[in-house]
């Protein structure tokens, strides 16, 4: 299972999501986008740690579904990228996955805005069961 995270595009690992996978999932400092050890990161804020807009975060989110389609063999377990540290709101980043291939489970408090799909539980911050 890859642990999907939202990053920054300086790949600084060290709050949230992006620490755990840091410290759990193999996630390479300086690395803001892309396949990690057994971590991939999505940037949902830019190199000054600031938010990126919508358009650019569907940009990242839709080479990371390309990616997946392409690794059948893995399941992706995407977290609620942008809606932590980032300040986004769920209705306006859940539904960038709509196309998503079935081997991406997601984060169970997007289930209402990706009825039908696979979800594997939720993220709560510093979650040990991860």
């Amino acid at each position: 299972m890859i642990f999907v995270f939202g990053s920054n595009e300086a790949g600084i690992h060290g709050a949230g999501a992006a620490r755990v996978a840091a410290a759990k999932f193999g996630a390479i400092p300086g690395r803001g986008y892309g396949l990690q050890g057994d971590s991939f990161a999505i940037p949902t804020k830019d190199k000054s740690i600031e938010t990126l807009p919508l358009y650019a975060i569907r940009n990242y989110v839709a080479r990371f579904i390309d990616y997946a389609m392409r690794q059948s063999d893995k399941e992706f377990q995407v977290t609620q990228i942008g809606c932590g540290l980032a300040g986004l709101k769920a209705e306006d980043i859940a539904p960038m996955f709509d196309g998503a291939p079935d081997n991406c489970l997601f984060d169970s408090a997007w289930d209402v805005f990706l009825p039908g799909r696979r979800f594997w539980g939720t993220f709560g911050g510093n979650d040990e069961r991860l």
